[in-house]
C-alpha cells in the first residue's frame, strides 16, 4: 500500500487499517490492531480446555502460537488463560539463539513443575522463534526439510513436531518419564467471529477510512488514538534503514511482561541458589553442579538472566 501510494500520488487513494492478529504495527499510543482481541479470546479458551486436558491425563502440550515478527499474540493468550509459560523471540538476547536454549528452557519449566507434585502443563511459544534461532541447530533438528544443499525452509519447518522431538529425547536423557504433545492454534484464531470489541473497532476504522478518501486524502493507516480517528501516513511507519513498515515487538522492560514473566513456571536465576538448586537437580537426577551447568545458560540467554 505505502508502494502503491508512493508511485500514483494521489492518483490513486490508498488508505489502510491496522489488520493483523499480531499485533505488530507501531500504532499511536501502543493501540491494539484489529484481531488480536479476537484471537486473544478465542486462544485464551482453547489454552484453558488444554490446561484442562493436561491436568486430568497428567501431559504437557507445547502450543504453538500464530506471531511471525512479535510474540505478543503469545504471551497474552499464556498471560490471560494463566498457562504454565510462554516462549517469545524477544527475551532471547542476540540476533540468533540456539535451539537448545529453547528446549532446555521447557525442559527446565517442566522439572521446575514436578518439584511441586505436578506433572502437567501448557507452554505457548511464539512462531516467530523460529525465525531467531540459528539455522544450523534447526537443520540438526529438523534435516528432511533441508534441500539438496543442506539449505532449511524455516517456513517449512514443523516448529512444534521439532521442538516435542527434542523436548522428549531431552527428558528421556535425564530418565524423566514425560507425554509431551504438540499443538497449533492458528486458523481457529483468525476465523473466529469477531469479539464486540473488534466490531466495534472496526466500524470506527471503517468510517474513518472512507471520510479520509472521500476527503481526498491518501498514504496514511487509520488509527484511533484517545478515542479519535487519527491518521498516520506511512512515511511515519517506516524503518528509513529497511524500507518497511516498522515491526512492534513486545517491550520486555514493561511491567506488563514483567507481571506475566512472573506468574509463569519457569527456571529463574533463584532457582540456582540452595535449597533451590539441590531440589531441581534432584528431580532432574542430576547433581546440583551438573543440573546448573546445564539449565543455567538458558535463563541467562533470557530477559531476566544477568
Amino acid at each position: 500500500a505505502a508502494r502503491i501510494a508512493e508511485r500514483t500520488r494521489g492518483r490513486i487513494g490508498i488508505v489502510t487499517v491496522p489488520k493483523t492478529i499480531d499485533n505488530d504495527l507501531p500504532l499511536p499510543e501502543n493501540a491494539a490492531t484489529f484481531g488480536f482481541e479476537t484471537a486473544r479470546a478465542i486462544g485464551a479458551g482453547i489454552i484453558e480446555s488444554l490446561m484442562e486436558d493436561a491436568r486430568t491425563t497428567s501431559r504437557w502440550y507445547l502450543t504453538i502460537s500464530m506471531g511471525r515478527k512479535s510474540g505478543s499474540l503469545a504471551l497474552s493468550m499464556c498471560k490471560s488463560a494463566g498457562a504454565t509459560l510462554a516462549v517469545i523471540p524477544e527475551e532471547f538476547r542476540g540476533e540468533k539463539f540456539d535451539l537448545a536454549l529453547v528446549v532446555d528452557t521447557i525442559v527446565g519449566a517442566i522439572i521446575k513443575r514436578r518439584t511441586s507434585g505436578y506433572d502437567d502443563g501448557v507452554a505457548v511459544i511464539a512462531e516467530g522463534i523460529a525465525e531467531r534461532m540459528d539455522v544450523g541447530s534447526l537443520a540438526s533438528a529438523a534435516d528432511s526439510h533441508a534441500d539438496a544443499y543442506g539449505h532449511v525452509h524455516i517456513a517449512d519447518i514443523p516448529l512444534g513436531i521439532v521442538l516435542r522431538d527434542q523436548v522428549r529425547a531431552a527428558l528421556k536423557q535425564l530418565g524423566i518419564d514425560a507425554t509431551v504433545l504438540a499443538k497449533d492454534i492458528g486458523y481457529e484464531l483468525r476465523c473466529a467471529k469477531p469479539v464486540p470489541f473488534d466490531v466495534d473497532y472496526t466500524r470506527t476504522l471503517g468510517y474513518g477510512a472512507v471520510r479520509h478518501l472521500l476527503s481526498g486524502g491518501s498514504g496514511v493507516l487509520i488509527a484511533v488514538a484517545g478515542g479519535r480517528v487519527t491518521p498516520v501516513s506511512f512515511e511515519q511507519l517506516l524503518d528509513p534503514n529497511t524500507g518497511r513498515i516498522r515491526v512492534r515487538t513486545v517491550d520486555v522492560s514493561t511491567e506488563s511482561y514483567q507481571v506475566a514473566r512472573s506468574y509463569m513456571i519457569r527456571l529463574e536465576l533463584p532457582d540456582f541458589e540452595e535449597p533451590a538448586l539441590s531440589r531441581l537437580a534432584e528431580h532432574a537426577k542430576l547433581s546440583a553442579a551438573a543440573f546448573k551447568a546445564r539449565f543455567l545458560p538458558s535463563v541467562r540467554a533470557t530477559t531476566d538472566g544477568s
